[in-house]
């Protein structure tokens, strides 16, 4: 099974193949900043995003943000635990514009390494809460990757209709970066 497989199936707790239905996939063929869902139905319980990317910046290692609907007041918090191999460090963030998802694979590492993601968004249509999201991925870059496990809040209750995802560094996605929004069955 493709780790990204492991991945999807480890955060949604085992639910069966048929309980996800695709609702767009954008792979790209040039380098794009910006990755929008937009017009999200409220027909399903919640929804998964499932990343497999790459970011064009030249040092270090580029984050992706996440905002839903354009919000981008203070309405995020996130926790997240990340590690390498031979360091773990936790980040606690609140009152953010974005939900951090980190650790995105850049241009210093080497051209065939992309990192891949699985986001889910909880009970995205229900008016009557806030959004919990949670995240689990990571890169290997022959023993000098990264794994990230985090989740956040939304701290608000409208139904998610559009959810964008952008470089925390400003830089690009790069060509063949492939990004897919699937909703789950309740």
């Amino acid at each position: 099974m493709p780790i990204l497989g492991i991945i999807a199936s480890s955060i949604t707790g085992g639910l069966s193949t048929t309980a996800y239905e695709s609702i767009t996939t954008t792979t790209l063929g040039t380098a794009t900043a910006t990755i929008t869902f937009s017009s999200i139905p409220a027909t399903y319980q919640h929804l998964q995003i499932r990343v497999l990317a790459r970011s064009d910046r030249s040092a270090g290692v580029d984050i992706i943000s996440m905002n839903m609907n354009s919000d981008t007041g203070n309405n995020y918090s996130d926790h997240l635990v990340y590690g390498d191999g031979a360091n773990v460090q936790t980040d606690r963030n609140s009152t953010y514009a974005t939900i951090n998802i980190q650790r995105l694979a850049s241009d210093n590492l080497s051209a065939n390494i992309f990192s891949d993601f699985v986001i889910d968004i909880l009970d995205y249509a229900d008016t009557n809460k806030y959004k919990t999201i949670r995240y689990l991925g990571g890169y290997d870059a022959n023993g000098s990757g990264r794994v990230n496990l985090g989740s956040g809040l939304w701290q608000n209750t409208s139904a998610v209709t559009t959810i964008t995802l952008t470089s925390a560094y400003s830089s690009n996605y790069k060509q063949y970066s492939s990004f897919a929004l699937y909703g789950i069955k309740g």
